[in-house]
C-alpha cells in the first residue's frame, strides 16, 4: 500500500502527513465550540454566530489558488511548512485578540489561521493519495483522516473543558488556541527535518494517468471531477453545519442540558463516531469500492437527517449522532475519486477541491437563518447535500 513500483517506501513521511491531518481536526473541531459561545459572549443570533465559520471557510476559497501556487513553485515540503507557521501565527494571534471586547479580532485570527489550513490541505492531500499504488489511494486517504477524527475529538472536548468550563473570561477562548499553536510549532520544526520523495511521487502520478488514459486534457474536460467539485461543497458545507449547530439542536431537544455536556457529547459521541467511522471505511474498502462506500453512506446519512427533522426524541438524538459515522468516509472519498487520473494536472485539480470546502462557510450562516425558530428545520439544507453525494457515490461505482 505504500511502496510504488521502483520499489520506494512511502510509510514514514505518510505518517508525517497523516499527523497534519490530526491538527487541521482539530482546529475544525474548535469552531463548533466557538459558534455557540460568540452567541452568547457578544450576544449573536444562530446567523450571525455563523461568521465563525465563515471567517474560516472563506479563507479556504480565497487561498485555494494561491496554496495550489505556493506547492507548484517550491513543492509539498516548503509549502507545508509556509502553511505550519501561518497556522501558527493565527492561533497564537488569540491571546492579544482576548483583550479586546470585539468578535472581530477573532475573526481576523481565524481567517489567518485558515490561510495556513488551506496551503496545508493543499499538500497533504495529494501526498496522502500519491504515496503508493493508485488503486490504494482511497484507502490511504482515509487512514490519513482517521488521525484527522481523532483531532475532531480532541478539538472539542478541549474547547469545551477551557471555554465553557473556564472563569468566564474572554481570555477562556485563547487556552486552547495557545496549546494547539504551540503545538504546531513543533510539529513544524519534526516536519522541516524529515525528506518528502516529491519526485518520485509525481513520476507514479503521471505513470498512473497514462495507464488510465485521462493524462490529457485541463482539469475541465474530466466529467468525474466536475462533479466530485459539487460533492465536495456540499458535503464540506453538511458537515460544518452539523457540528456547528449539534449543540444547539441538542440543547433544543433537552433543556435540562447543559451547553458543557453537550459539547462533550459532540466530541466522544458525534466525533467520536467520525472517528470509528474513517478507520472502518478503509477496512471496508477492501471488500467494497469507494464508490459503492460513499453512494451506502450517503444514503445512510440522508435517512439520518430525515429523522432529525422529525425531532423525535431519543431517535432523532440516536439519527444525529450516526449521522457523524456515515459522513466520516466522505471528505476523502470524494477527493480520492475526485483527482483519479488526473496525472500531472493533480496539484490543480486539489487545488481546486480545497477551494470547495468555502460550502463551509456558506451553510452554517443558511443553517442559523431556516433554523431560527427551530433548528431541527436547518437541517434540512445537509439532507439535500448527502442525498447528492449519494448520487455521485452510485455514479462513480458504476463507472467503467
Amino acid at each position: 500500500m505504500f511502496k510504488n513500483a521502483a520499489g520506494i517506501n512511502y510509510l514514514i513521511p505518510f505518517l508525517l502527513i497523516a499527523t497534519l491531518y490530526l491538527l487541521w481536526g482539530c482546529a475544525h473541531g474548535l469552531l463548533d465550540v466557538l459558534n455557540k459561545h460568540f452567541q452568547e459572549a457578544f450576544d449573536m443570533s444562530k446567523a450571525e454566530s455563523g461568521f465563525v465559520q465563515f471567517s474560516t471557510y472563506m479563507a479556504y476559497f480565497i487561498m485555494a489558488l494561491p496554496a495550489g501556487l505556493i506547492m507548484r513553485r517550491v513543492g509539498y515540503k516548503k509549502g507545508i511548512i509556509i502553511g505550519l507557521l501561518l497556522f501558527a501565527l493565527g492561533a497564537l494571534l488569540f491571546v492579544p485578540a482576548s483583550f479586546i471586547n470585539s468578535p472581530l479580532p477573532f475573526f481576523a485570527a481565524l481567517f489567518i489561521l485558515a490561510c495556513g489550513l488551506c496551503i496545508i490541505e493543499n499538500g497533504a492531500h495529494p501526498c496522502a493519495t500519491g504515496m503508493g499504488p493508485e488503486e490504494y489511494a482511497a484507502q490511504r486517504i482515509n487512514i490519513a483522516a482517521a488521525f484527522n477524527g481523532v483531532g475532531w475529538i480532541v478539538g472539542p472536548l478541549l474547547g469545551g473543558l477551557l471555554i465553557f468550563g473556564g472563569e468566564g473570561s474572554s481570555f477562556d477562548l485563547a487556552k486552547p488556541y495557545i496549546l494547539v499553536g504551540l503545538f504546531v510549532l513543533l510539529v513544524c520544526l519534526v516536519f522541516s527535518r524529515v525528506q518528502i520523495p516529491e519526485a518520485a511521487m509525481e513520476a507514479d502520478e503521471v505513470e498512473n494517468a497514462v495507464k488510465e488514459g485521462t493524462a490529457e486534457g485541463s482539469v475541465w474536460s474530466h466529467k468525474h471531477f466536475k462533479y466530485a467539485l459539487i460533492a465536495q461543497f456540499l458535503y464540506v458545507g453538511a458537515q460544518t453545519g452539523v457540528g456547528s449547530y449539534f449543540v444547539n439542536y441538542v440543547l433544543e431537544l433537552d433543556p435540562s442540558m447543559s451547553k458543557l455536556t453537550a459539547a462533550q457529547l459532540l466530541s466522544m459521541g458525534g466525533m467520536g463516531l467520525f472517528f470509528v467511522g474513517r478507520l472502518l471505511s478503509s477496512l471496508f474498502m477492501k471488500w467494497i469500492s469507494p464508490g459503492r462506500l460513499l453512494a451506502l453512506f450517503g444514503a445512510a446519512a440522508t435517512l439520518c437527517m430525515v429523522l432529525v427533522i422529525c425531532s423525535i426524541p431519543t431517535v432523532s438524538l440516536i439519527a444525529l449522532f450516526l449521522t457523524f459515522f456515515f459522513m466520516s468516509t466522505m471528505f476523502p472519498t470524494i477527493f480520492a475519486l475526485g483527482v483519479r487520473g488526473m496525472g500531472a494536472q493533480t496539484k490543480k485539480a486539489s487545488s481546486l477541491l480545497v477551494m470547495c470546502i468555502v460550502g463551509g462557510a456558506i451553510f452554517p450562516m443558511a443553517m442559523g437563518w431556516v433554523g431560527q425558530t427551530s433548528m431541527a428545520a436547518g437541517f434540512s439544507l445537509p439532507l439535500i447535500a448527502f442525498a447528492f453525494i449519494a448520487f455521485f457515490g452510485l455514479q462513480q461505482a458504476l463507472k467503467k
